[in-house]
Formats: structure tokens, sequence, C-alpha cells
């Protein structure tokens, strides 16, 4: 069944042995439930280590246990403390690093342990992987980070804006991925169904309980502690890890992963400590890596798993960078990340323009009114909704409160390769607002459709102008020949980002909205690492 839902996958070398159930103690003594998968021949075989807190079913079972048993792998899949029918409580990063240390000292007292242990998972089995990391026992010889987590603040905030979406999708996979599909099902469902009761509500704090389910009081503390510096989030990031780590570590994002810009965080990390090191970026969402991209994000990681464990380099790429350009749908070996391509300002101008020319004054450009009561929605993107990805922004920049600026039929197709940013000049009329910015590549149809995006928040005093800098994620795209590049403007992306009310409040208590009018003024620059295009 999976190689028919998956071509070329490879074959299968092992008939595959299956031990559920196991209990691993944790580092309180708590059961950790594990199931143990592994190669029904005769000799020695490395150990892959998977912590998950979505429980052992499907489709960890199969996709990590059987796939990789049936290479070679004895693999070791565990449902995290107060998960899947492991005892204690489900505590978000607080309980890995030791619950890790504590299942490798159990795995040493296992006969058909060898000392060679690897790891491997996506998104929350990413962070369990750094946070072994942050302390690597010395049987750790391998790291495969897929779409993975080392910064849970990251996760749910962006400059002190709640990423509403990601708060709900995360709270419900913790809650019911692990009890099984059917109530994972029904609960996506519930989820569905009250969306936009629970981004909607005033105040935020407490409305998600009806779409989940219940109360959740990790939630709540993640919800109402925007602030990075705040000591409730002391110990959440493991990126010191990549910082001193010397496991060779192989990383997997897609253009279009809620989780892309922590992973191209952890590979600058791994390369300044002069980590071994690999980088694959696929046009893939979060969720997309492990389904339509799964052969592909398979076969990185397996022949990264048997380079450092079975000492077979058969597998590698010649590269360290492998980066599927939009575009064009090809792929692009690359020596380092990012390219060394010099930035490229596009400036906007009266009518709606986007030019090379740098205007001579700072006069004000264009201006809207973005509402609360009615936010600017958010369009595909970076999420971990089915939503996700490329769409057409035909709708969206159709309204009122969205400004566009677009450049000319172009020449020459031209390629941006590596992280986009804009600096805007922006005045409001009451000092509170967000400012939404994206890249969109405009066929020659018209069809606008979304590259790479960010969000920054405006600071002011009253009407005085400021200057807010948004870093826009990274992106490899060729815009071709006919193509025009497009930047978008608005005032927020709901609920993708919790609204701002337009006020000082809270968003999360806040009661009262005040619409805020924005404007845009001359100066404001969009910065595209591009060039021609490269071979």
């Amino acid at each position: 069944m999976m190689r028919a839902t998956w071509r070329g996958l490879p074959a299968k070398r092992y008939e595959v042995g299956w031990e559920p159930g196991l209990v691993v103690p944790a580092a309180d003594g708590s059961p950790l439930i594990t199931d143990h998968y592994f190669p029904r021949a005769e000799g020695d075989f490395p150990t892959l280590l998977v912590r998950s807190p979505y429980g052992r079913g499907l489709p960890w079972s199969p996709q990590y246990g059987l796939l990789f048993a049936e290479q070679g792998f004895h693999v070791v899949l565990q449902s995290c403390r107060g998960t899947g029918g492991s005892g204690g409580v489900f505590d978000l990063w607080r309980n890995e690093a030791a619950d890790g240390r504590a299942t490798v000292a159990w795995l040493r007292r296992q006969p058909w342990f060898t000392g060679t242990l690897g790891t491997v998972g996506p998104s929350y089995l990413g962070y369990v992987q750094w946070a072994l990391a942050l302390d690597p026992p010395p049987e750790l010889k391998a790291m495969v980070v897929q779409v993975g987590l080392h910064d849970p603040y990251a996760l749910f905030h962006a400059e002190g804006a709640l990423r509403l979406e990601n708060v709900l999708a995360v709270g419900l996979g913790m809650t019911y991925q692990h009890q099984g599909m059917a109530p994972f099902l029904r609960a996506t469902l519930r989820l569905q169904r009250r969306l936009r009761e629970a981004t909607t509500a005033r105040p935020l704090r407490g409305a998600y309980a009806a779409a989940l389910g219940g109360e959740l009081p990790w939630l709540d503390d993640v919800m109402t502690h925007p602030d990075a510096e705040d000591p409730y989030w002391r110990g959440a990031s493991t990126a010191k890890a990549a910082e001193r780590l010397r496991v060779p570590t192989a990383l997997i994002t897609g253009w279009h992963d809620a989780l892309a810009d922590q992973t191209f965080e952890q590979y600058q990390r791994l390369s300044r400590a002069d980590c071994d090191t690999a980088l694959l970026v696929g046009p893939w969402t979060h969720t997309s890596a492990l389904q339509q991209g799964w052969p592909e994000v398979f076969a990185e990681s397996l022949a990264w798993l048997r380079a450092h464990l079975h000492a077979d380099t058969s597998g590698l790429r010649p590269t360290k960078v492998r980066v599927h350009t939009g575009g064009e749908d090809a792929w692009r070996h690359l020596p380092d990340w990012p390219p060394a391509l010099t930035g490229t300002s596009w400036y906007p101008a009266p009518d709606g323009h986007l030019t090379r020319q740098a205007p001579t004054d700072s006069a004000p450009l264009a201006s809207f009114r973005y509402d609360p009561a009615d936010p600017t929605p958010s369009l595909g993107g970076p999420l971990l909704s089915r939503t996700a990805g490329p769409r057409d922004n035909g709708t969206l920049e159709a309204r009122d409160d969205v400004l566009t600026f677009t450049g000319p039929p172009l020449t020459e197709a031209v390629d941006v390769l590596g992280p986009v940013s804009a600096r805007l000049t922006v005045s409001t009329d009451t000092g509170y607002a967000d400012v939404f910015t994206r890249l969109c590549d405009v066929d020659e149809q018209g069809r606008s459709v979304n590259v790479c995006d960010g969000l920054g928040r405006i600071r002011a005093t009253g009407h005085a102008s400021s200057q807010v800098t948004v870093a826009m994620s990274a992106t490899a795209h060729r815009f071709a020949a006919g193509h025009r590049i497009r930047w978008q403007i608005s005032g927020g992306a709901h609920p993708r980002y919790a609204r701002h009310p337009g006020t000082g409040d809270p968003r999360v208590d806040a009661i009262t909205f005040a619409p805020v009018h924005i404007t845009l003024h001359t100066g404001s620059t969009l910065i595209l690492p591009s060039g021609p295009p490269l071979t």
C-alpha cells in the first residue's frame, strides 16, 4: 500500500519484526510506551530513535517504523510523556531533553543496541532531536530534522503578533492526534466548523475552548506571553544546540513550511559551528513534505542515515544544498545557502507601479484603511493548515485595504534566491498597526501568485512616520520573461496572525477595536537577492 501511495520508494531489503508496547522509564520514572521495529536478519544494525507526541499509529508506524526498519535499522518509536498511552503529563518542551537522555540510557541495556544511534522526524519530532542534542550522548552519530522546530516562541509569535492559526493547529494536533485517527478527524471537523467563532471573538483569550473541545492550560500560557524575553519562554529554544554540535545533521524544509525560517536559522548555526550539514528545500508546505514530497524526503533522509550510520555514502548528493526553484519547477544544486547574490532594490511609485528608480523625496505615496472589525484575510503562504502554499491572490488584491505595486513585464528571466526583505516608511493616525508585505509573481494573464511574505509592527507616535524592516522569509524563484514582480502591502493577514485591534491593548484581551489609516511613503524599498538566470 505504501508503494502504491508513494512511487519511487526504494526496494525493501529486509522483512520487519515488531515489538509493541515496550515500557521505557522517563526521567521521572513515568512509563514511556515504545514500539520497536527491527530487520528480521542476522547481524548488527544501527538504531533510530523517533520520539513523538502524536501517537505511534498512522502515519508514523509505516513511514518511520516499517520503511526505515526494512532498510536495515532498528527503529524505536516512542510516545512522549503524557501522550499515546505514556504516563505523566505532557508539558510543551520542558521534559524532552531529560526524557530523551533517559531513553538512550534504556537503549544501552538492550542486547540489540550496537552503540550507533541516529534520530529522525518532522515538526515536534524535530524539536525532541534538538533537545537531545543540547547534551548529545556519545552514541548519537547522525540527525535528520524534517520541517523541524527548535524555537516554540517563534512558532506561536512573530514580532509580538500571535500566530493564531498556528496556535489552533498545534493545539488540535497535540490534543487529539495521539488518540487515533477517528478522534483526530472529529476534532478537526469541529475546529473547521467553529474556526470563525474562535478567531473573531472579543476577547480572544479562551475563545479556542469550544473549537478544541476544552481548555488547554499550556495553550493559554502560549497565547498570553507574546514577549520573547518573558521568563515563561526561558529554556524553550534549543537554538544553542546547533552552535556547538558535531553530530552530522541533515535539514529538510519547504518554501511554504511554517517552520522554514527556523530551518534556515538551524542551517546557519550549524554552518558557523563547522558541523557537517546538508539542506534540502522543496516546493512543499509543512504537511505536503510528508505527503506528496515523501519520496524525496525519505530518499534524502535515508541517504544521510546510511552514510553516517552504515558508512555507505553512495546515496549522498554532491553538494551541500539542494533547492527547488519555483517558477521553473526545477531542482538546483548549490554549494551553500544563501547564494552570494547582491540585493536588488525595487521602489513603489505612483499609480501602483514598482520601479528600479529610487525616489528623490519621502512624500506620502498611498494609503488605506485597516478595520480590525473586517480584517484583511490571510490567503495561502507558510501555514500549518491545508490552505497553505501558493494561491491566486486576485480576490485579496481586489480589496480596498490591500496596496499593490507592480513592475513592468520582464524582458528576461530574473532569479531570486535567498532572504527577501522590505524597508517601509509608514505613518498612521493612531500609532498602532501591523504591516503585512508579500512578494508575488504575476503571469501574462494577470494571475498573481504569492512567493514569500512577512509581518512587521508599526511603532510610531501619532501621525509621525516611522521605518520598519520586515523579514519576508526566503525563496528560490524564477520570474520568467514576460512575468511581472508585484509587491503587496496590507495591515494584516487574519487568522494567520491575530488581528491588530488598532489600539495599544493586548491582542488576546482586546474588546474595543479602532480602524487605522496607514500611509506608505516613497523611499520604501523591496529588497530582492536577484540576478539574471543562474545555470
